[in-house]
C-alpha cells in the first residue's frame, strides 16, 4: 500500500474508531495518527489468530483498521485518564 493509501485508511478508520469509542474525534491530526497506528496494530491483531491484516484499501482492510483503531483508543484514553 502506498502512503496515500495508509493515511486515507488512517483517516477514516480514526473517525469511525473515535465516534465509536467517545461519539466525539480527537481533532483530525490525532484522527489519522490513531487510525494509522490502529490499522497496524490491527493488523497484528488479526495476524496473531492467524488471518490476514491489512491488505489494502478496501472493506476488510477498514474492518481490521477500525477494531485496531478501537483498542488504541481505548488504550490511548485509559492512559490520558490517568495522567489528568
Amino acid at each position: 500500500m502506498s502512503i496515500i493509501s495508509w493515511i486515507i485508511l488512517g483517516v477514516i478508520a480514526g473517525f469511525l474508531g473515535s465516534k465509536i469509542v467517545n461519539k466525539s474525534g480527537q481533532g483530525i491530526i490525532m484522527d489519522i495518527v490513531l487510525g494509522i497506528v490502529g490499522a497496524i496494530v490491527g493488523g497484528l491483531i488479526f495476524s496473531a489468530f492467524g488471518a490476514s491484516g491489512v491488505t489494502g484499501l478496501n472493506i476488510y482492510s477498514l474492518i481490521v483498521a477500525v477494531i485496531g483503531a478501537i483498542v488504541v483508543l481505548w488504550a490511548y484514553h485509559a492512559l490520558a485518564g490517568r495522567r489528568a
